[in-house]
């Protein structure tokens, strides 16, 4: 529980008498607390433990351990709650919030001080010098730590929130990488509201802001990712901004599609937010028809071969194990070299190889053992690559390569039937050449002004499939050959555009 070392001076089991003391002591400091919650807190017959400590310092602190979780301690003769305490009772004490990277000084023995205070939309809370509070992250009620306040709420307010807010006594320790994300979610949030978003410009499409504007007010070295935050969805984290501090209001225009279609610019969280120093606006980038802050630039595909457990053998000199993976030149290189140090070269023709125990092994079916002795070069080589794994590799331009097994898989694109006569267009496996599916539907809907909706591919980890009205198949094609380049050998489906000239 405490950031540094300390001793135990002793660990004893409280007695009847003490017990109903500490009851009274916790009743008198914490009033809010409901008599079934001090039962919760201090009961009558389970086990309650008094251990004494001597913190780094020399202080002597009195800890209270219910079935060995600490639930207050004492300092000085002042009754504190630990934070295991505050995450069930959260308003027992008044709590001051402040950011996940503040949680780190305080980690270390720093108090708290006022420029790191965030101002909620209903102001400070209301303490006097030397009240006991605690301290909480933006976004996540569940205290951190617990102190007294430096000053009072008014004598803060007068200081120009400058100077010591809390004394800390008491700090968790922990890594808050939720915490973090979710602190940073709220920053660009503000951010983009104060800076980026216009009244103009509403309703805005919910994953437009994401990607254009709060992206953009990311710190620099820093990466926005919903799914490591506590909400995991756009939509819960866009709720709460909406329901518990009042900024947005959030509206269903389409189905499946979320806008923001109102803002509070005179909310007190908005107002107060000032533009961290650090923060560099991005280089602005030409716009590509619809959509991305930076042109798209596509993947470098390489077929890539895995070297097999059966074709191990032949690999061995070059120090080429199982599963180590090769281009169709290198493979071509080491099998050369083997088929010269073995001298399998046939004198007479040497279009031809000879064929000894490991290439029949490695190469030859059982049918062929016996008739087959010889191998033209082009056919050798061709019979080692069909036997290997599968790869391919895809180098996005300023990124590290990324290899996976298996052919690539290409761009799936399906037209299906809804409902009499109305037919959607289906794409899927964007991804797998880094595009956002929220992007591609986007400029498909400015294109042929259609409507679209996202939805989870089963069984598939963060992947999502683009279902857009009608028979897009030609637009969807020029989009993905044109703009964004992909080969055509990539995508499949394209065959399914509707034939001009005919009516149905």
């Amino acid at each position: 529980m405490f950031t540094k070392a300390f001793r135990v001076k002793s660990n004893t089991v409280i007695k009847g008498s003490d017990r109903r003391k500490l009851r009274a002591d916790v009743s008198a400091a914490f009033p809010s607390l409901s008599a079934d919650q001090l039962g919760e807190l201090v009961p009558n017959k389970e086990e309650l433990n008094i251990v004494k400590i001597y913190a780094h310092k020399g202080d002597a602190v009195t800890l209270y351990v219910l079935q060995k979780s600490p639930i207050f301690f004492q300092l000085e003769k002042q009754l504190y709650p630990t934070v295991y305490t505050l995450w069930r009772y959260a308003d027992i004490l008044p709590a001051f919030t402040t950011w996940p990277q503040v949680v780190q000084k305080l980690i270390g023995g720093a108090d708290l001080m006022l420029p790191g205070v965030v101002v909620s939309s209903t102001g400070l809370p209301d303490v006097h010098q030397g009240d006991c509070c605690a301290i909480s992250v933006v976004s996540n009620r569940a205290p951190v730590a617990v102190g007294t306040a430096a000053l009072s709420s008014s004598e803060m307010i007068s200081s120009a929130m400058k100077g010591k807010g809390v004394n800390c006594t008491l700090t968790l320790i922990l890594n808050p990488f939720t915490e973090q994300m979710d602190s940073l979610l709220f920053q660009c949030f503000l951010h983009a509201l104060k800076i980026k978003v216009k009244k103009s410009e509403l309703p805005l499409l919910t994953s437009t802001f994401l990607r254009k504007h709060m992206a953009a007010c990311c710190p620099k070295g820093k990466h926005l990712d919903i799914k490591k935050s506590s909400f995991k969805k756009l939509s819960k984290f866009l709720q709460c901004m909406q329901k518990e501090h009042s900024l947005v209001r959030v509206k269903e225009l389409s189905k499946g599609v979320d806008s923001i279609v109102e803002v509070d610019w005179k909310n007190p969280e908005l107002c107060s937010f000032c533009i961290p120093e650090d923060w560099e606006p991005p280089e602005e980038a030409v716009e590509g028809d619809g959509s991305s802050e930076l042109p798209y630039q596509p993947p470098v595909i390489t077929p890539l071969y895995g070297v097999t457990s059966r074709l191990e053998p032949l690999f061995q000199d070059a120090h080429r194990k199982k599963g180590a993976v090769l281009q169709a030149s290198e493979v071509r290189t080491i099998i050369t070299d083997y088929v010269k140090r073995n001298d399998l070269v046939l004198e007479s023709n040497k279009s031809y190889v000879s064929i000894n125990p490991v290439l029949c092994d490695c190469l030859l079916e059982k049918s062929e053992y016996q008739d087959v002795e010889l191998l033209k070069w082009e056919d050798l080589l061709s019979r080692v690559l069909s036997r290997m794994q599968a790869c391919h590799q895809l180098l996005f331009p300023g990124q590290v390569p990324v290899v996976r097994k298996g052919q690539v898989e290409p761009i799936d694109i399906n037209v299906a039937s809804r409902g009499s006569n109305k037919k959607v267009t289906i794409i899927k496996n964007l991804e797998g050449f880094g595009m956002d599916p929220v992007v591609v539907a986007e400029t498909l809907q400015h294109r042929v002004q259609a409507s679209y909706v996202l939805h989870d591919i089963p069984g598939a980890k963060d992947r999502q499939l683009v279902q857009i009205q009608g028979n897009q198949v030609q637009h969807v094609g020029k989009l993905l050959l044109e703009q964004y380049q992909i080969p055509r050998k990539y995508i499949q489906g394209l065959d399914k555009a509707p034939k001009l000239g005919k009516k149905k």
